[in-house]
């Protein structure tokens, strides 16, 4: 039987993810450019503008890349399970605050 934590902890992870890849194929679909790091990299206030946006999607970047990469360019496992679990604690650090506010502005 799993805690009331756990499930709350499963939910923010799920919903931190989901939010990340809507948010990044929301931004494909409009732009027809991919939803990368490099957006950070153009400078000025467009790279400070793209900070929200990327903070948000980096669980979907980082794990589309990693995939990307264990195809590609052949990476080890070890490489491929760091990177989920950098991912997924993101995702879940994000699923954490969407829940937060949530609250916030539910009430």
């Amino acid at each position: 039987m799993l805690s009331p934590e756990s499930v709350e902890a499963f939910q923010a992870l799920a919903l931190g993810l989901a939010f990340a890849g809507m948010v990044a194929t929301g931004f494909e679909a409009l732009t027809e450019r991919r939803a990368s790091f490099t957006m950070l990299e153009t400078g000025g206030a467009r790279a400070i503008a793209s900070v929200p946006f990327v903070v948000a999607t980096a669980p979907f970047i980082i794990l589309r890349n990693t995939v990307r990469g264990r195809r590609t360019q052949r990476r080890r496992v070890t490489f491929v399970a760091l990177a989920t679990i950098i991912a997924c604690l993101w995702g879940l650090a994000c699923g954490r605050v969407i829940m937060d506010l949530t609250m916030i502005l539910g009430s």
